[in-house]
């Protein structure tokens, strides 16, 4: 890396989600179109009308054409039966087409989370979360948060972290996957003493130069739609003269997920062949 481009001035400096995400897909589009064979397929089930979700599956199909991934969206509505959600996942388990299943998060308060994940064959999770899920499907959000973290060359050994979350699941991975990297984490609390922010709330500009540590970075992996803009966790106007490093929103944290749910489901499909 070069360190120095980070280092302009001693501001907050952004870290380039989109060309780390382009290196992992482009690479993926050329082992799929080497193989000459039939192409990969992603389910993505998604219930109900939250504006973030329905953006993250948008881009999801968008982005899988590009590398010759092709997606087949479930759409059922908020208050579909939770029976039902289960019937899909279960015909998309039997499905030989399907290669991975992707259930968006988080899902209306009626469901029980850790069940739906569960009912979800763990060598088809291309989400990574379910907890028997085979060593070689790597959670892409996690592997995001890695990859940002190795860019900057940030040692988390010994560093405080606050995870923010409006999913369980999604905050007991990542507090599980920070720990292993040996950092002590704190959940849904006391952001103003942590070394490193990770925050996936969903509610734009919520966090302000207050609750913010000089130097702290922050991975800011919330998307929410305003109008015609998208907008992330973060006041980055608030935030630019405290923190040392953003992933900006857009452009930050979302590609890369997608380029890692890719690099899942063509790992998935390439061991069913």
């Amino acid at each position: 890396m070069n360190v120095s481009r980070y280092l302009l001035n001693n501001m907050m400096q952004k870290i380039d989600g989109q060309a780390i995400a382009e290196k992992i897909k482009k690479k993926i589009a050329a082992e799929i179109e080497k193989s000459k064979g039939p192409r990969p397929n992603l389910a993505i089930i998604l219930v109900g009308d939250r504006s973030d979700s329905q953006l993250y599956v948008s881009k999801k199909e968008q982005e899988g054409k590009k590398v010759g991934i092709d997606t087949h969206l479930y759409k059922m509505a908020a208050d579909t039966p939770e029976a039902e959600l289960l019937s899909v996942i279960d015909f998309l388990n039997k499905d030989e087409l399907i290669d991975g299943i992707l259930v968006q998060l988080p899902l209306p308060k009626q469901f029980n989370t850790d069940k739906i994940i569960q009912a979800i064959q763990p060598d088809k999770d291309v989400d990574g979360f379910h907890p028997h899920h085979p060593d070689y499907i790597v959670s892409p959000v996690l592997a995001a948060i890695k990859a940002c973290l190795d860019d900057i060359n940030f040692m988390p050994a010994g560093k405080s972290v606050c995870v923010l979350y409006n999913s369980e699941v999604f905050g007991q991975s990542v507090k599980k996957f920070l720990e292993q990297e040996e950092m002590i984490v704190s959940l849904q609390k006391n952001p103003e003493q942590a070394d490193l922010i990770v925050s996936a709330l969903g509610e734009p500009g919520k966090i302000k130069k207050e609750m913010l540590k000089k130097d702290v970075v922050i991975i800011d992996i919330g998307i929410t739609k305003v109008g015609d803009k998208i907008l992330g966790d973060v006041d980055t106007k608030e935030a630019k003269d405290i923190a040392s490093f953003l992933t900006p929103v857009p452009g930050g944290i979302g590609p890369m997920t997608i380029a890692f749910l890719f690099q899942n489901t063509w790992e998935i499909f390439k061991r069913r062949q």
